[in-house]
């Protein structure tokens, strides 16, 4: 009998441990990646833009007029230019850039800014060319978007089939979101040379969506156009821009799911959001991260925001039609997050938005 005891107690010992042994491998398996973060430059003053360059460097724009390239490596800043006529209001100032993807034919660099025309303060688009330390030959792409101290978007992106996509802010005046005669409020759609596709919703009209607030985020990933979107005291959101499509501001926020909403959105071709917040967190800048070696941020949208002060990854589904889990990157330490940027190197590169002392931060796999 005690033979048998003895027994029975090898084999339960050596099933506790085969179980214990059988636990820690799905740990190692699916262990995350560490993240380090760093500061690559600063004295920045009010970033607004970061993209990866065709030449392995990152492009920015500062909200006071200045466009620069900042080593990746280094963080050593090369001013291009300081555009003249900018003028910084508020919200306002120089905003988005896109750089012409196939730049060493093409070496075409688009932004867009606040100025003073004739008295009115007004945005435009407009296209410079790379020229050996600078930018030369401004060409006026688009002109006369209304304009104000805030709610001007603006991002823009160069599409797979070449066309400018550009994000505009309502400019404080709501109504203006849902008419199809006011370009703010909306995506719009033009050919690379400020001419309109002839294939956009309308003839002869650069409306792509409507129904906006204010997007500051435009990224394209998984054959979709996402764009993030600033609340008015709640629900933020975040976007997949379908063409002809409307977005509901400013009689929806958020979801359909107040009984005025509903009813426009009904009769109005209304798109919900993926996700939305309450209360907002003042989303600005996002990219997509899919092929670094920071494996747990595949297939995961990177979202910079202001008031919150915190890097989100939104992971999405296979398809990219849904937000699946929502983490938090970084947290407070650096103030307003303003954009992001998934360098071709593998890193993450953000700029803040505080005004003093502004930085550009990395995150890279440790």
């Amino acid at each position: 009998m005690e033979k048998k005891i003895k027994l029975l107690g090898i084999i339960m010992l050596f099933t506790i441990l085969a179980c214990k042994k059988s636990t820690r491998s799905p740990e190692i398996v699916n262990q995350e990646t560490e993240i380090e973060i760093q500061v690559l430059t600063q004295n920045l003053t009010y970033p607004w833009e970061l993209v990866w360059g065709p030449d392995n460097t990152l492009w920015m724009t500062e909200k006071g007029g200045r466009v620069s390239r900042v080593n990746p490596s280094n963080g050593l800043l090369a001013p291009l230019i300081t555009i003249s006529d900018v003028i910084s209001k508020g919200e306002g100032g120089l905003l988005g850039m896109a750089i012409h993807p196939n730049f060493s034919v093409n070496p075409h660099v688009f932004v867009v800014y606040n100025y003073d025309k004739s008295g009115v303060y007004t945005e435009k688009i407009v296209r410079f060319t790379y020229s050996g330390s600078t930018l030369i030959n401004p060409i006026i792409i688009l002109d006369n978007i209304p304009a104000a101290s805030y709610h001007n978007g603006s991002r823009l992106l160069i599409s797979l089939d070449l066309k400018l996509i550009v994000t505009t802010g309502d400019a404080g005046n709501t109504m203006s979101s849902q008419s199809i005669n006011s370009l703010s409020g909306k995506v719009l759609r033009l050919n690379l040379d400020g001419s309109i596709p002839t294939d956009n919703p309308i003839l002869g009209n650069p409306l792509w969506t409507i129904g906006h607030r204010n997007a500051q985020g435009l990224v394209y990933a998984n054959g979709k156009l996402y764009s993030s979107e600033h609340g008015p005291d709640k629900d933020d959101e975040i976007n997949i821009l379908i063409k002809n499509r409307n977005y509901g501001w400013p009689t929806v926020n958020g979801f359909c799911n107040e009984n005025a909403e509903i009813v426009f959105c009904s009769t109005n071709n209304v798109v919900e959001p993926l996700i939305s917040w309450t209360p907002t967190l003042a989303v600005s800048g996002m990219d997509f991260y899919d092929n670094g070696p920071i494996t747990q941020l595949k297939k995961s949208l990177i979202l910079a925001t202001l008031k919150d002060q915190t890097l989100y990854q939104l992971k999405l589904n296979s398809v990219g039609d849904k937000i699946e889990e929502t983490k938090e990157l970084l947290r407070g330490t650096y103030g307003r997050l303003r954009d992001v940027c998934v360098g071709a190197d593998g890193k993450i590169y953000v700029i803040t938005s505080n005004g003093a002392n502004d930085k550009l931060l990395v995150l890279r796999a440790k």
